[in-house]
């Protein structure tokens, strides 16, 4: 038995040098990974909270009982290739090799203990030990019966299984998920809980859902950047998580949800941009058919056509509080300038920045922080770049309109046809809710402190 004990010994050291080779045969050196990874893959599940804890127990009991519904049906797949994995390894003829061995041991040993005599005489039965005493008296009492939980505590507990069940599934599921703090007008916040495959309009929908309000095309999610003083509105086409998976762990940045007009104000009146600058009354207005066949000759042609948009703008030098005056013209490829002694023809024209990996935001007090000439302002900058940088650019107009002209024109230029098929889709969905509600006459309630485009709540 020895024997056949060594020999399995030494077959599992011969099995383990060739199938665990140390690191150092492979010429790999290991690097343990850092600490903060953990805390990171924690964060990846949870935007404008402290912890994934704190995120879960604000989510409401049908939005957790959804979540573990999704991570259970992520899951299934996984678990059934486990399974199936398990089976494949129980006919491993490598593990049917081992099983057998293990009985030759065996049996050797019962086949020695059988050819020992075993004697009893009575000198060894004078010699054994008195019984123990009865280990039944020596027990302690039970502990008294635990008093009945409250309603409200066997609520809180089953909420305290569902979340510790909830963080075991989240570090194994497969689809990313955020759980998403969104801010309202009213001061009060949403949890929300997003996976990467939902965009700001299925985010929009959940929250129309949540808070019952009105369902105009005005309402949208907001971002806002404390540290840059810059914000904006997600496109409806904008994957949520991409975005928020930019920003930095310690970052202040909030997302809201509130009615903005300029997100789809061409659509509502096109002539304010196509037509602005071609005449001072022809632009003014236009009946409904002829903003019709605006919209179907700009975005709908063989390529979208871009307001035609020029004028003198401050642009702020790099690492400086001092702003420039220049003459820019809004182009479908990006923004060009007039280089100083030459025309505005083509051939003269310089590219200022191109569209592509940028996003336009709204700069805000900017007259203060940076010595704008206005606090008319919008940057332009990367979506990764969460902290000053070189590769920001601040532009400068003279007066409201002037900004909301460049922004809307950036934002057509940027994303073409696309903007107005989300427009399109917002349409369709508050003329769906308009209809439920002819059907269902319910007013709701204005929430104290609520502005008139704040949260609407039964």
């Amino acid at each position: 038995c020895n024997m056949v004990s060594k020999q399995l010994n030494d077959n599992y050291i011969i099995n383990s040098f060739l199938f665990v080779p140390s690191p150092q045969s492979l010429g790999v050196e290991t690097v343990q990974p850092p600490s903060p990874k953990e805390s990171n893959k924690e964060y990846n599940f949870t935007v404008g909270f402290k912890d994934l804890n704190e995120s879960l127990n604000a989510l409401e009991d049908n939005d957790l009982d959804a979540l573990m519904a999704d991570l259970v049906a992520d899951l299934s797949e996984v678990e059934q290739k486990t399974l199936q994995a398990q089976k494949s390894s129980s006919h491993d003829p490598q593990s049917a090799v081992t099983r057998p061995s293990t009985g030759v041991c065996a049996a050797t040993s019962y086949s020695y203990k059988s050819n020992v005599p075993v004697t009893t005489t009575g000198r060894f039965e004078d010699d054994l030990p008195p019984p123990p005493p009865d280990p039944a008296f020596d027990l302690p009492l039970p502990p008294p019966p635990p008093e009945p939980l409250t309603q409200e505590e066997l609520e809180a507990q089953a909420k305290a299984d569902k979340i510790k069940l909830a963080l075991e599934k989240l570090k194994e599921a497969k689809v990313k998920k955020l759980v998403v703090k969104v801010h309202m007008n009213d001061n009060s916040t949403k949890s929300l809980m997003v996976d990467e495959r939902q965009v700001a309009r299925d985010v929009l929908d959940n929250l129309f859902e949540k808070t019952h309000c009105d369902c105009k095309v005005d309402w949208c999610l907001y971002e806002i950047y404390p540290e840059l003083q810059i914000e904006r509105f997600f496109e409806d086409h904008e994957n949520v998580i991409e975005v928020l998976s930019d920003w930095t762990r310690d970052s202040e940045n909030k997302v809201l949800f509130l009615e903005k007009k300029e997100k789809y104000a061409v659509f509502k009146n096109p002539q304010n941009f196509y037509l602005a600058n071609k005449g001072k009354n022809e632009g003014k207005e236009m009946n409904e058919k002829n903003k019709e066949f605006l919209l179907e000759e700009s975005f709908c042609g063989t390529s979208v056509i871009v307001p035609e948009l020029e004028g003198a703008l401050y642009l702020k030098e790099d690492g400086k509080k001092s702003w420039k005056r220049r003459y820019f013209l809004l182009r479908a490829s990006g923004i060009y300038y007039v280089p100083k002694g030459k025309t505005k023809t083509s051939r003269d024209l310089a590219c200022f920045i191109q569209f592509e990996n940028l996003n336009i935001y709204y700069g805000t007090q900017y007259k203060l922080k940076y010595k704008a000439p206005t606090d008319y302002c919008f940057v332009l900058k990367h979506p990764q770049i969460q902290k000053e940088s070189q590769y920001i650019r601040y532009l400068c107009c003279d007066d409201q309109w002037t900004l909301q002209q460049w922004v809307t024109g950036i934002r057509i230029a940027k994303y073409g046809k696309t903007l107005y098929d989300n427009y399109k889709r917002a349409v369709q969905r508050a003329s769906m809710a308009s209809g439920w509600a002819n059907l269902v006459p319910v007013k709701p309630a204005v929430t104290a402190g609520s502005s008139l485009t704040g949260i609407y709540t039964v």
